[in-house]
């Protein structure tokens, strides 16, 4: 029996059972829905998209996987010289793993290392946000900040090792006058944290951190597993301010493959290229470099680039803009927009239940949860499917 996620098995609703799927539809045997959310904001480019299938099919021709100790294979190598060249400044060392939680975790694990390396072992702490979600293993859970999904971690206790500050100014200075010698990373998903609410901010916020950064030698790193590729209408939030460890995830493989990458700059790799054995990253997925992920997300960098996708969700921000201007109800709490986000916040959850059905029946499918109502959709959906997708959601509140 399938154990699925985030549901309490004995209450839950039947799942829909997809047989097809093709661009942004997703087809069961009754129903033919546009996919608002992207399977979990990460297949930018469609379903049965023909490039990346084809790059599947030929790699899988040649071998689907060899495990990168002591072996390697040009996919691999490839992708590696990609991003370098893709990615802002000197983010130039990509270290491979088989989701975006666990390549959190690996970026964790490089700022505690780097400093243990550099003998401050003093420098034990996280600082981070409220409401910050970073995966569900362990380390990012901690690292994390949201009773819904990690209430578990109570039985812990509260965490020595981690501060959640709010997205204020004044909070982060107060944070490092108190913690700076005792911080290794400043931890953010940047401009738009995904799970803790579709909650955005100002890019100040992450300019004044690199600034206090720098000053008290911190690493900065930015969890774009959700935000990379262009969701937040900027390619990478790291094209605005540069980290020193940068996690991609999601669109990487464009929602082919679970892939994920850890990006550290030259700094963070030389604090562990060294003689001395005990200074190696000690890490290592069993799938990290899966040759059938890599040749995907080649391909979809391609098409990210030659297709001009930052027009595209140009093109979707202004019409969500267009479509949901001067719209609104006394059950909303705030609608914000950015890049290829959409999210109608309402004051009380009982308000979504039988939105996700409400939808099926108009051939979207969704899936609000606690009190956010969202769209991340497919950067190639049509102007009249993304209208179908924002009319649903305003309809609901026009019943």
């Amino acid at each position: 029996m399938i154990w699925y996620p985030y549901q309490q098995m004995k209450t839950m609703q039947a799942p829909f059972e997809i047989l097809d799927a093709e661009g942004v539809y997703l087809y069961t045997k009754e129903h033919k829905m546009i996919d608002s959310v992207s399977s979990w904001w990460s297949v930018i480019h469609g379903y049965k998209h023909p490039a990346l299938n084809k790059a599947i099919i030929e790699q899988v021709g040649k071998f689907s996987h060899v495990m990168l100790g002591g072996l390697t294979h040009e996919p691999v190598r490839k992708l590696s010289d990609k991003l370098q060249s893709f990615l802002p400044g000197d983010l130039d060392y990509c270290f491979f793993s088989d989701s975006g939680s666990v390549a959190v975790e690996v970026a964790l694990k490089m700022a505690l290392q780097y400093y243990v390396n550099r003998g401050e072992q003093q420098r034990t702490m996280i600082l981070a946000l409220e409401h910050a979600y970073h995966g569900d293993t362990f380390k990012t859970m901690e690292a994390g900040d949201d009773e819904d999904y990690h209430f578990v971690l109570n039985a812990y206790g509260k965490s020595p090792y981690v501060v959640h500050i709010p997205t204020e100014i004044a909070a982060l200075e107060q944070a490092f006058a108190q913690y700076h010698d005792k911080l290794n990373c400043v931890l953010v998903e940047p401009l738009l944290q995904g799970a803790g609410g579709m909650r955005m901010y100002d890019v100040s916020f992450l300019q004044r951190a690199r600034e206090l950064c720098d000053q008290y030698g911190v690493l900065l790193i930015f969890d774009e597993v959700a935000t990379g590729f262009g969701r937040t209408g900027n390619r990478f939030v790291a094209d605005l301010v540069l980290p020193d460890i940068l996690v991609l995830g999601k669109a990487l493989t464009g929602g082919y493959i679970g892939h994920a990458v850890t990006v550290a700059n030259h700094k963070v790799y030389d604090g562990f290229y060294d003689d001395d054995p005990a200074h190696a990253l000690m890490h290592g997925p069993t799938f990290m470099g899966n040759a059938l992920a890599c040749s995907v997300a080649l391909k979809s960098i391609e098409l990210f680039e030659s297709e001009h996708y930052m027009d595209k969700i140009a093109r979707i921000e202004a019409i969500t803009r267009r479509e949901l201007d001067g719209f609104s109800d006394p059950r909303i709490r705030e609608i914000r927009i950015m890049g290829g986000c959409v999210c109608i916040e309402v004051y009380d959850s009982e308000t979504l239940r039988g939105y996700q059905q409400f939808a099926c029946e108009r051939g979207v499918f969704s899936r609000p949860f606690l009190n956010y109502l969202y769209a991340m959709v497919p950067y190639v959906i049509s102007e009249d499917q993304l209208v179908t997708v924002l009319d649903c959601m305003k309809a609901w509140f026009s019943r």
